[in-house]
């Protein structure tokens, strides 16, 4: 086993040597097959893992396919049941809204109706109003067709303004103020004489305002008749106020003016207006044309004269009045001190009191807890030796 069987690059290669070679090539040849043998079962194995690891990402996909397809058929069903109660609440409204509707419809209709009767009742007391304002209406004519019938007579006429100069002298005047149809040294009965305080002379008022040319200018048709009516007033009112002037004028008996009564303030405004010279005339005839009010306006100036007056004439009594009332202030003051001074000294007794109750109580709260004047507080022994007493009553 030792024989040499090949020589080679010098060294001697013996049977041995050719088997250990024989050896390890085999074992070359093995382990190359064994590398190949487990080089495959890895790629094998990569392959299974691989197709193991795709069929579970396949399941996993399929899984989140069927849980999508359920959440899909979930969500379908919700929105099925969604658009179910929706529908339903549509219908619901739709029917909540067509009955509110008709609520309304039928409370509008119910509204007018009753708007309706409301208005055809107020029309038909406005129609009452209209006719009772008609009826109202005619007697008013009724009365001023017999008011004109009045003015148209001379005699009711007078008697007309004589009645509203009276209604307003009596309001405006005391009694002894003034007289009708009073009559003079001449023998004149005018229709009010005024006497004012301090002066034994009266005022005259005369009521008897020629009113019948007026009356013609009012009905006149054309321009002749208007200057014709205005000549007549300037005449009929030139004469009355002359006569007034003769009459009435008395020196040391009346006043220096008299005053034209004119029982209308249409008539007053006309005559100022278109016929100044007549009222400027009688001015300096010393007679002043007076209307309602202003007539009302001149009693309301005597009556604060008069009222003046007899101030003045009781300046004594009411002297004497001031006096006594001084007095009685004087006494109320005195009385009101002697009830101060008697408060004070309630006030005073009331604090003597508070004090002798602070010390009584103070002598009750040191009776009860035991304590004496110089002493501690007790011992029980000594309470129960009797010897203690109780300290006399604070004067």
């Amino acid at each position: 086993m030792n024989e040499i069987v090949l020589t080679m690059a010098g060294m001697a290669i013996t049977p041995w040597h050719l088997l250990a070679l024989s050896a390890a090539l085999a074992l070359g040849l093995v382990a190359a097959a064994s590398a190949v043998v487990v080089r495959s079962n890895k790629r094998r194995g990569f392959e299974a893992a691989a197709a193991a690891e795709a069929r579970r990402e396949l399941d996993g996909k399929f899984a989140e396919l069927g849980a999508l397809n359920a959440q899909l058929a979930g969500r379908v069903q919700a929105m099925a049941d969604i658009f179910g109660t929706r529908q339903a609440d549509f219908a619901r409204l739709v029917s909540e809204r067509l009955d509110a509707v008709s609520r309304s419809v039928g409370q509008g209709l119910e509204t007018s109706a009753k708007a309706t009767g409301d208005n055809l009742s107020k029309l038909n007391e406005r129609l009452a109003v209209i006719d009772a304002a008609q009826a109202k209406l005619t007697g008013l004519t009724k009365e001023v067709v017999g008011l004109r019938e009045i003015l148209a007579n001379k005699q009711s006429r007078g008697a007309f303004g004589q009645g509203r100069m009276e209604a307003i002298v009596r309001d405006g005047l005391p009694v002894g103020a003034f007289a009708f149809q009073a009559s003079l040294s001449n023998g004149t009965r005018p229709d009010c004489v005024i006497r004012l305080p301090g002066d034994d002379r009266g005022l005259v008022i005369d009521a008897k305002f020629p009113l019948e040319a007026f009356s013609a200018l009012k009905d006149a048709a054309d321009e002749a008749a208007r200057r014709q009516a205005a000549q007549r007033v300037r005449a009929d009112f030139g004469k009355h106020v002359k006569d007034m002037a003769e009459r009435y004028l008395l020196p040391g008996e009346t006043q220096d003016i008299a005053v034209l009564f004119v029982p209308s303030e249409s008539i007053y405004a006309d005559l100022n207006e278109h016929f100044d010279d007549i009222v400027q005339k009688a001015l300096r005839q010393r007679i002043i044309i007076v209307s309602p009010s202003l007539l009302m306006m001149a009693i309301q100036v005597m009556q604060a004269i008069v009222r003046d007056a007899r101030m003045r004439e009781q300046a004594h009594v009411i002297q004497i009045e001031v006096r006594k009332l001084l007095e009685d202030v004087g006494r109320l003051r005195d009385r009101v001190g002697k009830l101060d001074s008697h408060f004070r000294q309630t006030q005073e007794d009331v604090a003597g009191i508070l004090i002798s109750t602070k010390k009584v109580t103070t002598r009750a709260e040191r009776i009860d807890a035991m304590e004496f004047e110089g002493e501690g507080k007790m011992a029980p022994g000594h309470m129960l030796g009797g010897s203690a007493r109780l300290p006399q009553a604070a004067e």
